[in-house]
């Protein structure tokens, strides 16, 4: 009996070891079964997604949005976001022949601000959505004081820039960087571009007074959405820019970033009861 019951054991171990012999025979399956516990998630809006596929929902969204842009940004904030750009772009110090790199700048509304607040300046506007910048284009030839050859168009990651080190006096980016996967990186990549002595402005959604929270909150889950889906046929995009500001980290934790990424003189303004935020950073002579 006893040497029977060995038997069966003998055989049951064999056979395990030949399926686990048999599954190792096959990298395909363990290694996809690895990458699959390896892959990094991150946020889209208030879902969660593999790193990967983020990018390019986002990259979605605003293709889609691309051409409705700017009449969404009016509907949404009544206009005031043109108050919010002006006080911006108004309150930055720009060298005479500054090199301005407006990342996430797709539409041009920033970079026309500034070349006609610093009529010396040279503006680079760069998005990673190639619609953006087309419909950026198209605005530009229609703006009859804004001069084609002071800015330049390049479609690009903000968190992978293809400009050289130490090549701009000044980096802005508007309402952009809370869509990046990695917004550490951007800063990162910000400090990388930027000469010595040049400038980090960052305007972006941010953590609203306690007070107005409950009605800002209403009106951007009922209202801004049903917007989008009247005015551009689109409500699933701005569902998720709504949802992506509550992502975004405060305005302190923000400033934290900025400073950790080699900053100084790290600040920010709120606006609108911080509706949104303006963040500026130096980097260092030395």
């Amino acid at each position: 009996m006893k040497r029977a019951t060995n038997l069966l054991k003998t055989a049951s171990k064999s056979r395990n070891l030949a399926t686990l012999r048999q599954f190792a025979a096959q990298p395909d399956v363990a290694g996809n079964l690895a990458m699959e516990g390896d892959k990094k998630k991150t946020h889209f809006g208030f879902t969660d997604v593999d790193e990967a596929e983020k990018e390019k929902k986002v990259h979605d969204v605003f293709a889609n949005v691309a051409k409705k842009y700017d009449l969404m940004n009016d509907a949404m904030s009544m206009g005031v976001h043109r108050l919010w750009k002006d006080y911006y772009v108004g309150g930055l110090q720009i060298p005479y022949n500054a090199k301005i790199l407006d990342m996430a700048g797709g539409t041009g509304d920033i970079a026309f601000r500034l070349l006609r607040h610093s009529p010396t300046a040279k503006v680079t506007v760069s998005d990673i959505n190639q619609p953006m910048l087309d419909v950026g284009k198209e605005r530009a030839e229609k703006e009859r004081d804004i001069q084609s050859n002071r800015l330049e168009w390049v479609c690009a990651n903000a968190e992978a820039m293809p400009f050289e080190s130490s090549t701009f006096d000044l980096f802005t980016m508007s309402f952009g960087i809370r869509n990046c996967t990695h917004p550490e990186k951007v800063v990162r990549e910000a400090f990388r571009v930027l000469k010595p002595g040049g400038q980090l402005a960052i305007l972006e959604f941010s953590e609203v007074n306690s007070a107005l929270k409950p009605f800002y909150d209403a009106y951007s889950f009922n209202v801004i959405p049903v917007l989008g889906e009247i005015l551009a046929s689109d409500r699933a995009s701005y569902q998720y820019l709504v949802e992506s500001i509550r992502k975004f980290p405060n305005q302190d934790e923000f400033a934290r970033i900025i400073r950790e990424e080699g900053f100084g003189h790290v600040r920010y303004e709120n606006m609108t009861f911080g509706v949104c935020s303006i963040h500026k950073g130096t980097k260092p002579r030395n």
